[in-house]
């Protein structure tokens, strides 16, 4: 059964950190020299949990509600013809912030930027944007860590308490100021505000809902994957508003929709956590 366990949580790994990821993880881990953040940080006990699965997914449907940073994404990210590069660039930038030299954090974090400054465009309505804009930042950051948090106090194997996630929010602003968002949130209160201040913003686009769409109904998962990833899809939805579910057109049963998604939530994290802590050895 080890045996099993090792061979799948490899090939998980390989999908979430791609061909470089071996290499990366151990640069990453076994590099000496200060970090951002301790060992025992709040940062470290989220990132480092199997409901960032959870919370990753959650965050890209949440995003993409915002109309100037979707058309951006939908423009450049290569999400369609690459989503597996994607999500692998992703997780090797939160590893690497997350638990890295300050020197490899802040070379990540220099090497976006310059990427950044490069994302320009116009959305379909006429709006320009760039991908530097200290608007657009705050949003990706903020929409990201509420997901990534409300997912550790739902499904995380070792809870925080009320300061330790405030802890957390303070972590990531860190990283999220090392980017160029202005004055990020550093409390949970300060977090939930930001948020409420973006909501008017927020609404359903074609770009949006053919987003959630792929994310959801056709996403590029190979066939033993397809049922474990529809759970992970239904458990994201479920922990979205409800106003985020409407305008991006996903149907609803008020009451039912959440308590399946959380029950099948708890579920696949404990399965996700189970494979991807296989012995070294069996």
């Amino acid at each position: 059964m080890d045996g099993i366990r090792r061979r799948i949580a490899a090939q998980v790994f390989e999908r979430v950190a791609g061909p470089e990821g071996p290499e990366n993880r151990r640069r990453i881990h076994e590099t000496p020299g200060e970090r951002w953040f301790a060992e025992d940080s709040p940062i470290r006990v989220v990132h480092g949990d199997a409901s960032m699965f959870v919370g990753g997914l959650r965050a890209l449907l949440l995003q993409s509600l915002h109309p100037v940073a979707m058309a951006a994404v939908a423009a450049h990210s290569g999400y369609r013809g690459d989503p597996w590069g994607r999500l692998q660039r992703t997780s090797t930038f939160l590893a690497t912030t997350t638990y890295a030299t300050a020197e490899d954090a802040q070379a990540i974090v220099d090497k976006v930027r310059r990427i950044h400054t490069k994302v320009r465009g116009t959305t379909d309505e006429g709006v320009p944007y760039v991908a530097a804009d200290p608007h657009l930042l705050t949003w990706v950051h903020i929409a990201e860590i509420d997901s990534f948090l409300r997912a550790h106090r739902q499904f995380g194997a070792h809870q925080l308490d009320e300061d330790g996630y405030d802890g957390y929010v303070a972590d990531t602003a860190k990283i999220a100021t090392a980017l160029g968002v202005p004055d990020p949130p550093t409390t949970q209160k300060e977090l939930a505000d930001r948020l409420a201040e973006y909501r008017p913003l927020l609404r359903s686009t074609p770009a949006a809902r053919d987003t959630a769409k792929f994310l959801l109904l056709t996403p590029p998962v190979p066939i033993p994957m397809r049922v474990p990833y529809a759970f992970l899809g239904a458990t994201a939805v479920a922990m979205l508003p409800t106003w985020a579910r409407k305008e991006l057109g996903i149907p609803h049963v008020p009451g039912l929709s959440s308590r399946v998604g959380i029950f099948a939530g708890h579920g696949i994290v404990r399965t996700i956590r189970w494979f991807m802590t296989a012995p070294a050895n069996g």
